[in-house]
């Protein structure tokens, strides 16, 4: 399991650093500002010694030596605070390009996976992901930039200095300087699985909240706010539990690798100490020795806090691969072809198709379709309308069979192209976050506004926009933000109306629409759909009796097909379905 771990963590860091390999140009510079930062920094210390050595005793302090050598530790302040503010632009500058790409990424890589993957997974996880776990891995990561470069470089710059000072002072910090190392490695290879552990459940609690907040409505409807509560409670308390194993082991390393360090500043001090009395070093090299002892063995600190956070920042980096690297739905072939002069011709041949292998649902299934056919697709919850749809438009791609249009398998015809050719409206609206005006040019942006009022009016909607504070120029929220169902399901139809494309596909169109306005916008489907291959999906029979075919579904099967008139002279399964409808 811990090796496992170590792989994982390994593989995790190698993608990290393709992402950063192609901004080598500002990490060579950070590293040169880092280098320029830290050798101005231990320069000051020997100019401080410098200084103490040229304070003689009282009445013999040579002021115009130490004059000059504090406008030179002065400079070198200077030069030291601007390369490290240089470092830190190229260090931001890297992460945050990192983070940019990363992100871009991980929702180009959602706008492409299968829509099993979507439908499998919480929404308010995959939101976790992308957010919450990049913001985390940001933070290790600029933290790592900050800290780590100037880090190594104070470490391996100290140990050059004290070299010049005195070698035998510098093998006793080299001695043991391998004990702090190995504190910090061991309490950070036990901490990467805690912080893993800590990532996934706040994923599970944001995706709980997600969820409550979308459906906010249907929990108090029902009364289950306690019940809410307690679940929610339940995540909280794991999450705390997760979170303070990870921090407080993580945070174990800075106080031990602190208690090492004194132990080295304790023994630089006796050593040091014995030395000048004996005249081997001047009070001024003590001086310079102790404080390059605490300049080196703070690093040890920083990179060991630095370690830890890694382990945070890699355990979220691996959770935004994994879905990068999920696999994306089927690609396009090399050859595909774009679906051109669509007039509405559609034949399904034994397609098979199941959500899970072990529940069969769609099985054999064989369907032509003309141009201007008006299809209706009828039966029990379940048997497979919907299905049916997502098959058409390719969002589920067959287990076995296949769909032509035109004569062209759809599998090898471009998804864009073969989803333009369709208008769709769903029982469930969606609209985006901004103007009315956005929400219905959506499909055909270069729309004039006359054509707009025009569709809005074959589809009732103009009224009610024109009442809206700010009429087409509202903006609405997320799905919709105030508007009543019905009116977003208004707005849906009008949007398709705008488009106009040559097959259609109405999923209970009309499911939120009152008895009088969908009288209405069935007279205005009527005209929308007359020339155009039309598949609706509806309870309501008496939306459909028009219909010139009508499919009434069992089981993923077609057990009855025919006019309205035709399949209740058959005193079969849509005889019983209108019977229960209209007959009291």
């Amino acid at each position: 399991m811990k090796k496992d771990l170590r792989v994982k963590q390994t593989q995790t860091m190698k993608k990290v650093l393709k992402y950063i390999k192609a901004y080598g140009g500002y990490l060579a510079l950070s590293l040169v500002f880092a280098v320029v930062t830290v050798a101005a920094a231990l320069y000051i210390p020997v100019v401080t010694g410098q200084v103490i050595d040229h304070i003689l005793g009282p009445g013999q302090v040579k002021f115009s030596v130490i004059t000059q050598l504090l406008w030179k530790m002065g400079i070198v302040i200077a030069v030291t605070a601007l390369a490290q503010w240089l470092m830190n632009v190229c260090n931001n500058k890297i992460t945050y390009e990192v983070v940019q790409d990363i992100r871009r990424e991980a929702f180009a890589k959602i706008e492409i996976l299968p829509l099993k993957f979507i439908d499998g997974h919480s929404h308010g996880e995959l939101v976790s992901r992308v957010i919450a776990d990049v913001d985390q891995f940001a933070d290790g990561l600029l933290m790592g930039f900050s800290q780590l470069f100037t880090g190594v470089v104070t470490i391996l710059g100290t140990l050059l200095f004290m070299l010049g000072i005195n070698v035998k002072i510098t093998l006793v910090v080299v001695l043991v300087t391998p004990v702090s190392l190995f504190v910090a490695s061991f309490i950070a290879r036990r901490t990467f699985s805690m912080f893993m552990l800590q990532s996934a459940t706040r994923g599970e609690q944001t995706a709980l909240v997600n969820e409550m907040i979308e459906n906010q409505k249907v929990v108090q409807a029902f009364s289950k706010e306690e019940d809410i509560l307690e679940q929610f409670d339940e995540i909280n308390q794991r999450l705390e539990k997760a979170s303070l194993k990870a921090t407080f082991f993580s945070s174990l390393t800075n106080p031990s690798t602190r208690f090492v360090n004194s132990l080295v500043y304790t023994g630089v001090g006796l050593v040091g100490a014995f030395s000048a009395m004996r005249g081997v070093l001047t009070v001024g090299q003590l001086s310079c020795f102790l404080s390059y002892a605490n300049q080196y063995t703070k690093p040890f600190n920083e990179i060991s806090g630095v370690v830890t956070e890694l382990q945070n920042a890699l355990a979220c980096a691996e959770r935004i691969f994994a879905l990068i690297e999920e696999e994306s739905q089927v690609p396009e072939p090399e050859n595909v072809k774009v679906l051109a002069e669509v007039k509405g011709n559609i034949d399904l041949k034994h397609v098979y198709f199941s959500y899970t292998p072990d529940k069969k649902l769609i099985e054999d299934f064989n369907l032509s379709v003309k141009p201007g056919q008006r299809v209706a697709i009828v039966g029990p919850t379940g048997c497979g309308k919907t299905t049916l749809i997502n098959l058409l438009m390719r969002f589920y791609d067959v287990d076995s069979g296949s769909i032509l249009v035109e004569g062209e398998d759809i599998r090898e015809v471009t998804r864009q192209s073969l989803r333009e050719s369709y208008g769709m409206v769903l029982q469930e609206t969606w609209l985006k976050a901004g103007t009315i005006r956005e929400n219905l040019k959506m499909g055909k942006q270069d729309a004039s506004d006359e054509e707009m009022m025009e569709a809005a009016n074959a589809a009732h909607a103009h009224s009610f926009i024109k009442r809206l504070p700010k009429g087409y120029d509202t903006v609405i929220g997320e799905e919709g933000g105030s508007l009543s169902v019905g009116q977003k399901q208004l707005l849906c139809i009008a949007r398709v109306m705008l488009c106009l494309p040559p097959m259609l596909i109405l999923d209970e169109a009309t499911s939120s629409i009152d008895t009088r306005t969908e009288m209405k916008i069935q007279n205005a489907f009527a005209k929308m759909m007359k020339g155009r291959t039309s598949f609706i999906v509806a309870h309501r029979l008496s939306t459909i009796q028009e219909a010139d075919m009508i499919l009434v579904m069992k089981d993923g099967h077609i057990l009855e097909q025919g006019s309205h008139q035709e399949l209740l002279a058959q005193n079969g399964f849509y005889y019983e379905l209108y019977n229960s409808q209209f007959v009291v």
